[in-house]
């Protein structure tokens, strides 16, 4: 993932941050992404847009992945998010926990099957994004920001299993020199779950480790930035994190 200086959670130097951002992790409904429309890249590559309705905004949604995906189902299908393949049940969901109290809204999902980057523009910060995947089975993904798996679809976490059966799920942090940091989603089995990213964004990035046909996901946040975090401007917010910092 790449953020941005909208990141509230920067350094333990923060500490008016750290707060701002933990009060607002609390267990919460998700604004999911609505995905509509068709493929937007006329290469061989793949883009797509889609709408965040929050309580008192509307973000839209650009997914961009310049090697192509497998499917994009931006409505009707097969609901990929039951609970194995006999319905929904939110309490008993991979992808529901006590920070995230929905299922993703309907049946649109983007289904992967290359690997390399891709990335998720949103048109005003975004707070808290959840990322809910499918069929995790034989690839990963990597991201440069640590992140919280929230719930996956095994009996171990108390769940029932996901559409293609049960999986764990597992991070993996890996030393890359320097001070750097890639934090990968593993799994083993058919990994179907929740995973969530604490602070404010305007962009995510991530890296699929293999190339797998086929894994999927979709996106969903807490609210926009200014909802949840009642924060100032971005740019005031930036000169306000470097003065704590500094």
């Amino acid at each position: 993932m790449r953020h941005t200086l909208h990141h509230f959670i920067a350094t333990s130097a923060s500490a008016v941050l750290l707060v701002m951002a933990g009060s607002a992790a609390q267990a919460a409904p998700i604004f999911w992404t609505d995905w509509t429309g068709g493929d937007l890249d006329p290469t061989s590559g793949f883009q797509a847009q889609g709408t965040i309705t929050t309580g008192s905004s509307t973000v839209t949604v650009t997914y961009t992945n310049a090697n192509g995906i497998a499917f994009y189902q931006p409505s009707g299908g097969i609901d990929y998010y039951q609970n194995g393949r006999s319905g929904r049940d939110a309490a008993t969901s991979p992808y529901t926990s006590s920070a995230v109290d929905n299922i993703p809204t309907g049946t649109d999902i983007i289904a992967l099957r290359a690997a390399g980057m891709q990335t998720l523009q949103f048109s005003q910060a975004i707070a808290n994004p959840v990322f809910s995947y499918v069929s995790l089975n034989g690839n990963g993904y990597a991201f440069d920001q640590d992140f919280e798996i929230l719930s996956f679809g095994n009996a171990s976490d108390g769940n029932s299993c996901g559409y293609w059966g049960c999986g764990t799920s597992t991070k993996n942090v890996v030393d890359l020199g320097g001070g750097n940091f890639e934090y990968q989603l593993l799994g083993t089995g058919e990994p179907h779950g929740t995973l969530r990213f604490l602070g404010a964004f305007d962009t995510v990035s991530w890296r699929s480790l293999t190339a797998e046909n086929w894994n999927g996901f979709t996106v969903g946040v807490q609210g926009t930035a200014a909802e949840v975090f009642q924060t100032p401007e971005p740019g005031s917010l930036a000169l306000m994190g470097l003065a704590l910092v500094g």
